[in-house]
This record gives C-alpha cells, sequence and structure tokens, in this order.
C-alpha cells in the first residue's frame, strides 16, 4: 500500500530524480577506491613503520603488526555495517527514514575521512577508528541509497539506472584518483614541503584524505535535495527492530528447499572470502610484501578499473556463449592461481602484471555472480527485496570472516604471503561445490 501511493503521489522516472539519485554513487565512490583500495593502506604502512621504527605496532599498549591490526579493523568494520543493516534497514522501512539514515552514515563516513588528514601513523589508535568509521558509514550508507531505487523507476529500468550510477561514480573515483596521484607524484609543486624543505608525498597524502571527504559530503547533497522521506509516523518498536531479522530467516527457511540457489550461494560465500578479502587487502600486501610506493600503486588501481571493465564484459560474454557454470569456474580457477602467484611474487614488474589478470577476473566474477543469482530466484515470489537483502548480507559476513581469517594467518605466521595463499583454499571449496551444483534458472 505504502508502495502504491507513493507511486501515485510522486514523479516515477524522472529524470531529474534519476540523475540525483546516481549521483550519490559519484559521491560514495572515490571512498572505496581511494581510502579502500588505493592511498590509505599503504599510507598507513608507511607511516606506522616510521612512527614506530618497525611493522610492529602499540595499540592501546598491545604490540600488534600492523598488517594484522589493519586486517582485523576492516573485520571489524563490516561486522559492525551487518548489524546496522539488519536492524536499521528495518526501523528504516518502518518509519519510512531511509533518507535520514544516508545522511548520517554519509556524514560519519565524509567526515572520518576528512578527520583522516591528522592521522601520523604515531597516533594509531585515532588512524584505526577513523579508518572503521569511514568503512561503516560507507558499507551501510549504501544500503539506503540502493533502497530508493524501487521508488524512483519501475522495475524495467532497473539495471539500466542501476549501471549509470555505477558509471558515474567510476568516472567520478577515477577523475579524483588521477588528482591525488599528481599531489602525491610530485608533492612539491604544490607545495607540500616538510621541516627539512623536503617534498612531502605524506602531506600530500593526508591532504587526498580530506579532498575525498569533502568530495563525498559536498556531492551526496544532490540526492539528498532530491530523495524525499515519506515517514509513516510508526513508533520504534520490537516488530521494526526485528524486521531484517525475520525477512533474512523467512529466505533462509525458503533456499533449504532450494538446493539449486543454496548450492550457489554456499559456493558464493567461499570465494567472496577470497575475492573480498585479496581485493581489500592487496594495497597493504604490495605496500609490504612488494614494497610499491604510493603513486606505483595509484597506477595498478588504474590498470585494475579499466581492465574490470573489460573483464565484466567479457565473461559476461562467455556465461551467455558457454554457459554460467564454466564462466564463473574459470574465473575462480584464475582467482586459486592469482593466490599463489601472491605467495611467490616479489618483485614489481610481476606484481603489475598479476593486478591486470585481478582485474579481469574482478569485475567478471561480481558482475556474473549477482545475475546468476538473480536468475535463480523463484519467478513467483514477493521477496526479490529480501533475497538480495540475503545475498548482501553473505557477502559482508564472507569479507568479515575473509579478512578477520587474514590477519589471523598473518599473526600467526608472520607473513601476508601465507594469508594469501590461505585464500586460496577458499576458492578451492568454491569451485568443488560449483561443480555439484546444476546451473539452471528457478521456474518457478
Amino acid at each position: 500500500m505504502i508502495r502504491e501511493l507513493y507511486l501515485h503521489n510522486m514523479k516515477i522516472n524522472d529524470k531529474k530524480t534519476i540523475n540525483a539519485w546516481c549521483s550519490y554513487d559519484l559521491a560514495n565512490s572515490v571512498y572505496n577506491l581511494i581510502i579502500t583500495t588505493a592511498i590509505f593502506p599503504i599510507y598507513y604502512t608507511n607511516a606506522t613503520e616510521a612512527a614506530f621504527g618497525g611493522s610492529t605496532v602499540k595499540f592501546f599498549g598491545l604490540s600488534i603488526d600492523n598488517s594484522v591490526l589493519y586486517s582485523y579493523a576492516i573485520s571489524f568494520s563490516f561486522l559492525i555495517s551487518v548489524i546496522f543493516y539488519l536492524t536499521l534497514s528495518g526501523i528504516a522501512d518502518y518509519r519510512g527514514s531511509k533518507k535520514a539514515f544516508m545522511r548520517l552514515f554519509t556524514y560519519l563516513g565524509s567526515f572520518s575521512c576528512i578527520s583522516l588528514y591528522f592521522f601520523t601513523g604515531a597516533n594509531i589508535e585515532l588512524g584505526i577508528a577513523l579508518a572503521i568509521l569511514a568503512s561503516v558509514g560507507y558499507a551501510s550508507s549504501v544500503v539506503f541509497y540502493n533502497g530508493f531505487l524501487p521508488e524512483i523507476v519501475t522495475e524495467d529500468k532497473f539495471d539500466s539506472v542501476s549501471a549509470k550510477g555505477f558509471s558515474m561514480g567510476y568516472i567520478g573515483s577515477v577523475f579524483l584518483l588521477v588528482i591525488c596521484l599528481v599531489l602525491v607524484s610530485v608533492p612539491e609543486t604544490f607545495g607540500f614541503i616538510d621541516s627539512n624543505g623536503e617534498p612531502s608525498a605524506g602531506a600530500a597524502t593526508q591532504f587526498s584524505f580530506l579532498l575525498v571527504g569533502l568530495w563525498w559530503f559536498g556531492f551526496s547533497h544532490i540526492a539528498f535535495k532530491a530523495l524525499q522521506d515519506k515517514p509513516t509516523g510508526n513508533p520504534i518498536n520490537k516488530e521494526a527492530i526485528n524486521k531484517g531479522f525475520n525477512e533474512l530467516k523467512s529466505v533462509l527457511n525458503q533456499i533449504k528447499d532450494q538446493p539449486i540457489i543454496k548450492n550457489f550461494l554456499s559456493s558464493f560465500f567461499f570465494y567472496s572470502m577470497g575475492v573480498q578479502t585479496v581485493m581489500l587487502l592487496a594495497p597493504l600486501f604490495a605496500a609490504s610484501e612488494v614494497g610499491m610506493e604510493s603513486s606505483e600503486l595509484i597506477i595498478v588501481i588504474l590498470l585494475i578499473q579499466l581492465v574490470a571493465i573489460g573483464g565484466a564484459t567479457l565473461f559476461a560474454k562467455v556465461a551467455e556463449k558457454k554457459g554460467i557454470k564454466l564462466s564463473i569456474s574459470v574465473m575462480v580457477i584464475i582467482w586459486m592461481g592469482i593466490c599463489v602467484a601472491s605467495f611467490l611474487i616479489k618483485d614489481k614488474v610481476p606484481f603489475y602484471i598479476m593486478a591486470g589478470v585481478l582485474g579481469l577476473v574482478m569485475g567478471g566474477i561480481q558482475s556474473v555472480s549477482r545475475s546468476t543469482y538473480a536468475k535463480f530466484i523463484p519467478k513467483n515470489t514477493m521477496d526479490n527485496a529480501s533475497y538480495f537483502s540475503f545475498y548482501d548480507v553473505s557477502e559482508k559476513v564472507a569479507i568479515v570472516l575473509g579478512t578477520f581469517s587474514y590477519g589471523l594467518i598473518d599473526q600467526i605466521s608472520g607473513s601476508m604471503r601465507n594469508s594469501v595463499l590461505i585464500m586460496g583454499l577458499f576458492f578451492v571449496i568454491a569451485l568443488i561445490i560449483l561443480q555439484l551444483t546444476k546451473m539452471k534458472p528457478t521456474k518457478d
């Protein structure tokens, strides 16, 4: 009823509203590319090693390796995001307050990025806390952002509008990344000089964090101005709080009787543990194990982003021509090879080559996995949103377990090379499950 009233009173498929919604991808994608992937992990490594005289740091009095600490921090941030997702998404729907929560987490994430400007390495507690808050802000705001899609366009436009948002996000994030690359590469040109009069890439990097936060905060207001909450007046009660958990429980009970989607999700869960962990922690690996500098890694990230577009198209065609199972299986096998190669690689040139291969399967496995899952959802279900919520939560839990495992192995063995090698085992398990799955779309 609420959906029908909303459609009746508001303009659907309105071009201005669609562009405003897509602009949020333009706003927040800079965090995912620049903070999570390209710049912060290397700055974190270099700054903490300079401050503590090595990779072992003091975190609230506890001696721990900086890479282990960062892995645990990422794991913890996604755990918090899952909890927020399950509780606050239900409250937002029940009270009609998606934009309010979206704004809250946007401000949390963007101001955390801005505050990273003050992270020097020695104040590691501040740096880790801000990294966690920025991650929570990003992951949580996206949940409410995605929730607006069915409220601004009809179902036949979901794919095209979603793709438009992705494209805007890609363009914006790459544009700002190039600016940051210039700042870090020639800091003296822009006045970033240390106390000795030498060029300071560190100061330029800190300024990049400031730019990311301001960009995210500023462009987000285009979406905030156009998107509107529809307050229901419903009070926050136990039903609202439990809504997200109950929806997932309902989907889980349905999936138990659907072996195809159950097996696919099991395989997806295991290879997501590997894929997402490698993607999130590859910059830290590159800095610590290969000796990549910030400017070099930014070039690697740009390479990955460009190749990922072609990879998504390539493996979508493979899935169409040769079948879904073959397409995903080939990508999982390549990911296994990436894990083994990472264990062996010690020089920068082979790392550049491996990064290109990683980009190819990164774009492919994410796009094919989501489209495959959509095909397996029962055609007569009224719970499409709940099914995709289950998919998103599965991926986030996989990130929690994958990044925690990565950090734990690093802590026990003393090497991230062992961590990334173990990630390969997750792909092996995923491949085995995948081979036992009949990849035929659900017909009822």
